[in-house]
């Protein structure tokens, strides 16, 4: 192969992170070359759409010099990390928080040490909200990320760095978490595919571990189904003591994708839980899905779980305020400085003045009504293979959409309603990109969960869709590199 930028950068676009590493192990590039392009293509987009805040670039390239002599799946192929929970011994961690702005991680996170068994290049860090409090990315230290397919628009958050960069092909693979919709909410903006594992699949720890109680996982976004599938091969299983471990897959999820999914009973809810406008947009993405899923075969049931909405998300957000004020409350132990409130966003300081003083038995009080919750849709899922929703309640919003007015509440779950059910359950869940809505050419994804334990059948049902809908030819306009 020629060795041109074109060429290169061709490489990029054409193959994901499979395609690289196949390529890189047949001798027809080398890594240092890969990564070079990868980094050249940041360089050339990043200024438009600030999704990588901090390079790693001289680490990548000593890295990708060495990366001969891996023997892991992805050897020599590059990736980026999110600026959150992941720690990178030696780079920065600033969580999207002015109060951690020269925090350096002091050692490699569990998940960053099978990254790299697995042969992955670090390139940088990824632009993120204030610690993933958002479904938006519009930080006030790392700035807003903007979307590749309107640069007026959100990237939803709080992974927002992670998948526009994977959607303008900058790299194939990109870490990213997920606690309420962080994996699903940009993916749905961006038109790529994120994927959230069931609780205690890869590992949160040694920092993490019971984090928010219970609801955040960390994962991938990528262009592909089978990229996502073959990083939770590298990537899953309990580190010692884990409060959680779901079932052992019966065969690698890559190796799962050899066969369709069986017929389905799938479960379809339009009408999010707690009452909120649904655009024309998402409202016909589900219909069109929905419609796909029949015409493959399955069955698709008009449903939903009914479960207390309100309860649910009284016991959710007063959870979540707590768990922000530990954030808060976290950075003296990473900076010896006091938490003081010019040092965090305004909603992060509202959150941790709500969250401050809740009491242990009110915590638990609030845990009970997530558990309750949580075993009612367990048992609904008992009679559906997986449940199909929206991923969002309206397209990509606007940049600074988010803040209009003073109710968090509603304004997160106007826009952001159906995700967080699989977290406060622990269940698998993904953001498939089947649909551009008609007018705005904007990426509008369908949402689909599964039981605990049960990644196969959604990454089996994910390939179907893809095999049937490609999405892969769906550029946004931001990927082209002008000289």
């Amino acid at each position: 192969m020629a060795s041109s930028d074109a060429n290169f950068d061709e490489v990029l676009t054409s193959n994901d992170a499979i395609g690289q590493a196949d390529l890189i192990r047949q001798g027809e590039i080398s890594s240092e070359e890969l990564v070079q392009a990868s980094i050249n293509r940041i360089e050339a987009l990043n200024g438009k759409l600030n999704a990588v805040v901090t390079p790693m670039y001289e680490k990548a390239l000593a890295q990708a010099k060495t990366s001969k002599h891996s023997d892991g799946p992805f050897a020599g192929v590059p990736m980026l990390i999110k600026d959150l929970f992941a720690r990178v011994e030696d780079v920065r961690l600033t969580e999207g928080s002015k109060s951690l702005k020269d925090f350096v991680s002091p050692d490699d996170s569990e998940l960053i040490s099978r990254y790299r068994k697995a042969g992955l290049i670090m390139l940088g860090k990824t632009n993120t909200s204030e610690f993933g409090a958002t479904p938006v990315t519009e930080s006030h230290l790392l700035g807003p990320a903007k979307n590749p397919w309107d640069l007026s628009c959100n990237t939803g958050g709080s992974s927002g760095g992670s998948a526009s960069a994977v959607a303008t092909s900058m790299v194939a693979v990109a870490h990213g978490n997920d606690g309420g919709g962080s994996l699903r909410t940009p993916a749905s903006c961006c038109g790529v595919f994120g994927f959230k594992p069931s609780r205690g699949r890869n590992p949160l720890g040694p920092e993490y571990g019971d984090l928010h109680t219970k609801v955040i996982c960390e994962n991938v976004i990528t262009r592909t189904v089978r990229d996502n599938a073959a990083m939770l091969d590298a990537t899953h299983g309990a580190m010692p003591g884990s409060p959680y471990t779901p079932p052992a897959p019966k065969m690698t999820y890559l190796k799962s994708l050899d066969s369709a999914p069986r017929p389905l009973r799938i479960a379809m809810t339009e009408a999010p839980l707690v009452y909120t406008p649904v655009h024309s947009d998402c409202s016909a993405a589900l219909s069109e899905t929905a419609k796909l899923c029949q015409e493959l075969g399955h069955e698709v049931h008009d449903t939903d779980p009914k479960v207390d909405a309100q309860a649910l998300l009284e016991a959710w957000f007063g959870v979540w305020a707590t768990g922000n004020a530990w954030f808060v409350l976290e950075t003296e132990k990473r900076t010896g400085r006091a938490p003081r409130e010019e040092d965090f966003e305004p909603l992060t300081w509202q959150y941790y003045l709500k969250g401050k003083d809740v009491t242990a038995i009110e915590h638990l009080r609030r845990l009970r009504v997530l558990d309750h919750e949580t075993a009612r849709l367990g048992r609904f899922l008992e009679n559906y293979d997986a449940w199909l929703t929206p991923t969002l309640a309206q397209p990509p919003l606007k940049l600074g959409g988010f803040y209009h007015d003073d109710d968090v509440v509603q304004r997160y779950v106007g826009f952001a309603p159906y995700c967080r059910l699989a977290n406060i359950a622990g269940l698998p869940a993904m953001s498939v990109p089947l649909h551009w809505s008609a007018g705005s050419h904007m990426p509008i994804g369908s949402h689909f969960s599964a039981s605990y334990g049960d990644e196969t059948t959604l990454f089996q049902l994910a390939k179907q869709l893809e095999d049937a809908r490609p999405w892969r030819d769906k550029i946004p306009p931001m990927s082209a590199i002008t000289k």
